[in-house]
């Protein structure tokens, strides 16, 4: 049965998260920064506004900045360091962007509170924040701090999922970070607001399964208008919508899983996840319902909850976030 509660029940269970002002989350908990650096929220808001207003495709850009840091080792930052070797440069993080805009927010943070705020952190305040940004304001989920930032990153330890894996190979992966099947489920959700280049969806346009034929899950029409936009032999690596929904295709909302409910899904894991007998009903639900953005909040909280480092022998608080601290002032 599909989940259905008011306007108000979603006020009060939104209220109700927001009312562990002091709750933990195994070693982060809210309020973190409220002794030693209380202005830290409002300086990332205004500096994530400013950067929103410029350029609105900065929130799902910096949703998946967050996820690519945080599913692969944990929320500890690791994404950002430059180096020759370092996670930036493994494949699928080559078109990670948003960095910049963590730059700047560190820079302001550090003028009013030097060393005290993680650059882990700084994403996962940034993010929030462009989540409700994205969302027209209609959300606003409260995320725990108290992340350090780590020492190590490898090209070598990336380990994201492949849209190409079935549910149940993702969903495995989602286990091992102690993410169940439902975080899964609505996290992928942000790709309401995401963008994808048509080479990771040529062989469902075009020969799907070797059998030189589109993928017979995804709805005719939308072939045909996807096969306009990324056309055969094409020099270019076009971007295209997650959410084909034109009218709501930059709005953080539930549009993305009515999409995929009639067989309009663009990645091969999104489509699956409306069609597999695992997730089929969560999808359902989710599309008939009215509390994703609160329960997507939730899920966005879980995953900044993955192998954080918390004591100071395993992690630092850096000067810069593309730069690991060799002085022991830093920590």
């Amino acid at each position: 049965m599909a989940v259905k509660i008011s306007t108000i029940e979603v006020l009060i269970l939104s209220l109700a998260l927001l009312s562990f002002g002091h709750g933990c989350y195994g070693q982060l908990r809210l309020g973190f920064y409220s002794q030693n650096c209380q202005n830290v929220e409002n300086i990332v808001s205004k500096v994530v506004g400013e950067a929103f207003i410029k350029d609105s495709s900065i929130a799902p850009a910096m949703i998946r900045l967050y996820f690519h840091d945080c599913f692969s080792n944990g929320c500890d930052a690791s994404l950002l360091l430059d180096g020759s070797n370092s996670e930036k440069k493994a494949s699928p993080n080559l078109s990670v962007r948003g960095y910049e805009v963590i730059d700047d927010i560190k820079s302001a943070v550090e003028k009013e509170c030097d060393r005290v705020v993680s650059c882990a952190d700084i994403i996962a305040l940034a993010t929030r924040d462009l989540v409700t940004l994205a969302s027209g304001g209609k959300t606003r989920y409260e995320i725990p701090t108290g992340r350090l930032d780590g020492k190590i990153s490898s090209a070598l330890l990336v380990d994201l999922p492949s849209p190409k894996m079935t549910v149940a190979e993702t969903a495995a992966k989602f286990d091992q970070r102690k993410l169940s099947l439902t975080d899964m489920v609505l996290l992928l959700g942000g790709h309401t607001i995401g963008v994808t280049h048509c080479s990771f969806i040529m062989d469902r346009l075009y020969n799907f399964q070797n059998t030189q034929k589109p993928d017979p899950s995804m709805d005719p029409k939308l072939v045909e208008e996807l096969s306009g936009k990324c056309p055969k032999g094409s020099s270019t690596d076009g971007i295209i919508n997650l959410d084909q929904n034109a009218t709501s295709s930059n709005t953080m909302d539930v549009s993305f899983y009515k999409e995929i409910k009639v067989s309009r899904g663009v990645l091969h894991i999104d489509q699956k996840l409306a069609n597999d007998d695992l997730t089929r009903k969560m999808v359902t639900d989710i599309a008939n319902g009215n509390d994703f953005l609160v329960r997507f909040g939730q899920a966005m909280v879980n995953l900044g909850s993955v192998r954080v480092i918390s004591k100071p022998k395993d992690g630092e608080i850096r000067r810069s976030c593309r730069s690991t601290c060799n002085n022991p002032l830093c920590v």
